[in-house]
């Protein structure tokens, strides 16, 4: 009887050493195994094997990304309110011994890390902010990601973390401020559409002063081009008609006959033409016979004179 005890505690006791003797690691995590408290190894995912009653598991720690939701305020050089919403995204640095030590023993637990990271974020973000004005914090989310990233890579490297990144997903300011911006956009845009407008008109007007020179200038070139034409037409009229009467002259003298009468032609002539294609004008002649030979007189002094 007391065999039979004495060999049921020792299985039980068996059991329990062998039970406390394997370790299971989910993926994406690592254990840290102390001996009496004192850091003693890594163990990997998958099934590990330690040493029971010596060896236990202080802390099981994901290599896996994790995330957190970040709400704070900041104030800017001109005195302005600015609300950012952002999401962090951060992990282990690697799976080194060192980087796995620092993550388990530089804190108490997940909770004070996490305090200490998201307070660091945002006083990094604080102090950007305090930099610039108003009007340039919109512009600046890429600007105000890598200023924190560059801060605090390094602590968060000695803690065995690294920050993979910083999204500012709203940043807004007080009601007042942001009436006041959509404001300064809502006149900027009429400033710009006035501004479009007048360049649109001056431009109109520019081309329709350019295509009335040019008009202008082809009317004239137009017109300086037909009175030339003219001139000429009347000079080749003028000639035509020296030359015939220059002819008929000769011919009468040949004949004998009176040049005279080619003046009296011609009286006939113009008095039939005014006649013909008069257009209402006046034109006084002196029909008598005195007048006609006044009239053939003066013709034939002028053309004395011209020849």
């Amino acid at each position: 009887m007391e065999n039979a005890i004495f060999y049921g505690l020792a299985s039980l006791v068996l059991l329990i050493l062998l039970w406390g003797s394997v370790a299971t690691v989910a993926q994406g995590t690592v254990a840290v195994i102390t001996v009496f408290g004192k850091f003693q190894r890594v163990m990997s995912p998958g099934l590990n094997f330690k040493i029971p009653l010596v060896e236990s598991v202080f802390r099981r720690i994901s290599i896996q990304n994790r995330s957190a939701e970040l709400e704070f305020q900041a104030i800017t050089a001109d005195q302005a309110n600015v609300k950012f919403t952002a999401m962090l995204l951060y992990a282990v640095v690697n799976q080194s011994e060192e980087a796995i030590k620092n993550v388990a023993f530089k804190f108490l637990d997940e909770q004070n890390f996490m305090q200490a990271l998201v307070r660091s974020v945002e006083g990094s973000v604080r102090g950007f902010v305090a930099t610039k004005k108003q009007s340039e914090i919109l512009a600046l989310r890429r600007e105000i990601v890598e200023d924190v990233k560059q801060q605090l890579d390094k602590t968060l490297e000695e803690w065995g973390y690294h920050l993979i990144d910083l999204q500012m997903n709203d940043i807004a300011f007080d009601e007042a401020i942001m009436r006041s911006m959509a404001q300064v956009v809502a006149s900027n845009n009429l400033k710009a559409a006035a501004e479009n407008e007048g360049q649109a008109l001056l431009i109109t007007k520019t081309k329709q002063a350019e295509a009335e020179g040019n008009a202008i200038r082809i009317a004239a070139e137009a017109e300086r081009q037909a009175a030339q034409l003219r001139g000429q037409g009347i000079a080749l009229f003028r000639e035509e008609v020296a030359k015939g009467m220059t002819m008929a002259a000769k011919e009468m003298q040949a004949a004998n006959m009176d040049t005279s009468a080619i003046l009296f032609s011609m009286w006939t002539e113009s008095i039939k033409h005014f006649a013909e294609h008069g257009k209402g004008n006046i034109i006084i002649l002196d029909g008598s016979t005195e007048g006609m030979a006044r009239t053939m007189q003066q013709q034939m002094a002028m053309n004395k004179i011209q020849g």
